[in-house]
């Protein structure tokens, strides 16, 4: 189903390009930020003469709810798949056979131009085989690092998720990747001709906007899921060794996850609980707000695909302290646009809280050209307008 959008009809001369979008991620009711990269660029790929049909998929062991967004629904379907790392490489099949009637009946009433699936599995897998069965051409996004699900699989069903996500990439028309370091973990592992090519996740960047009467805060924000590989212990500990010097400021943290209750924990034992909110899940209204009132935005991952959060900061005009190597590094520069530290440094982390903290006029030159470089390359509409040259090329 879409909404505030008129499918052509079937036989007309000049028709939108249609795209069925397979998705696990997309905003739902009670959590609006949930796919917001999938979600937010719709309505500029319509302006452009795009259409998008959107499935939003789970397996039928997680909640029912349906995927929603402020211009886009999306029909939910749920299918049967082995729940954990076991059932991953072959939920894909499952899917496929879950989808087949509802893409071949959405096919003759409105033809399908491309299927644009998000993440190899199980949604790139289900699209490679109804692309087989249906002779439409299909793209699949990489959204992380782990393109080949081994680092969220282990043993030999990891094995197998690798081998089937071999094949889908092979399969695919192109391979899009939301940074050159997934690029490159793509074509490290397939050992194959893979048709890549990258674009990178945009910003809605008059959501996320610089403050200019609003009151600034004293708060250092981070935004992420709360797991380890996102850094929040190394901020933690880098906001002990120098809060003493800034006794007005805390650190604020926004997203849930599995770590909660083990960095409140270390928080207690570092002597700075009082000085640090667990703020929980956020509305993208109340993020976008709390970067406004941030003094600067630190999210110290060390396994970034590329990061949406650090653009919304940027595009905030906030300075946003990132470590290198990871996808985020191709548009932030170090001490130009925003600050880059080693993985897991938590001198180096200590060290720009510092630096950064102790001089705002620096603070707000790097927020100023962080904004400029969203503004310049990484809105909405430049994504919207990658995604719609990479349709219109596979489709011709």
């Amino acid at each position: 189903m879409v909404d505030n959008l008129t499918l052509p009809a079937p036989g007309s001369q000049r028709r939108a390009l249609h795209v069925l979008t397979l998705t696990p991620f997309y905003p739902t009711p009670g959590d609006d930020a949930q796919g917001c990269f999938v979600a937010e660029p719709l309505p500029l790929l319509a302006r452009l003469g795009i259409i998008n049909t959107v499935i939003a998929v789970q397996p039928f062991y997680r909640p029912h709810v349906i995927g929603a967004s402020q211009a886009f629904s999306a029909r939910s379907v749920r299918f049967f798949s082995l729940p954990g790392g076991v059932g991953l490489p072959v939920a894909g099949a499952f899917l496929f056979a879950r989808l087949l009637n509802i893409a071949r009946t959405l096919h003759q009433s409105h033809p399908i131009d491309v299927i644009h699936a998000h993440a190899a599995l199980p949604c790139g897998h289900a699209a490679a085989l109804i692309s087989d069965e249906l002779k439409i051409p299909f793209v699949v996004t990489v959204h992380g690092l782990d393109a080949y699900s081994t680092k969220q699989v282990k043993g030999p069903p990891g094995k197998w998720c690798a081998h089937v996500s071999k094949f889908v990439y092979r399969k695919a028309a192109s391979v899009i990747c939301i940074s050159e370091k997934v690029r490159a973990r793509v074509l490290e592992v397939s050992k194959q001709n893979v048709k890549t090519g990258v674009v990178y996740n945009g910003v809605d960047s008059e959501m996320f906007y610089p403050a200019a009467n609003e009151p600034i805060g004293q708060s250092i924000l981070c935004v992420g899921n709360l797991i380890p590989t996102k850094g929040h212990e190394l901020l933690l500990r880098a906001f002990a060794a120098m809060h003493t010097a800034f006794p007005a400021v805390v650190c604020q943290f926004i997203g849930e996850g599995p770590e909660r209750a083990r960095l409140g924990r270390t928080a207690a034992k570092l002597g700075i609980n009082h000085k640090v909110q667990f703020l929980g899940r956020r509305s993208r209204m109340e993020v976008a707000n709390a970067m406004r009132r941030s003094l600067l935005f630190a999210l110290p991952s060390s396994y970034e695909g590329l990061g949406c959060v650090y653009l919304e900061a940027m595009a905030s005009a906030k300075t946003a302290i990132a470590c290198r190597g990871q996808g985020i590094d191709e548009i932030i520069e170090h001490g130009i646009n925003g600050w880059l530290i080693t993985p897991g440094s938590q001198d180096e982390m200590t060290e720009a809280l510092i630096r950064l903290l102790s001089n705002p006029q620096r603070r707000i030159e790097l927020g100023q050209e962080a904004r400029q470089t969203i503004l310049q390359d990484f809105t909405l509409a430049h994504q919207a307008e990658r995604l719609a040259g990479i349709y219109k090329e596979r489709v011709g």
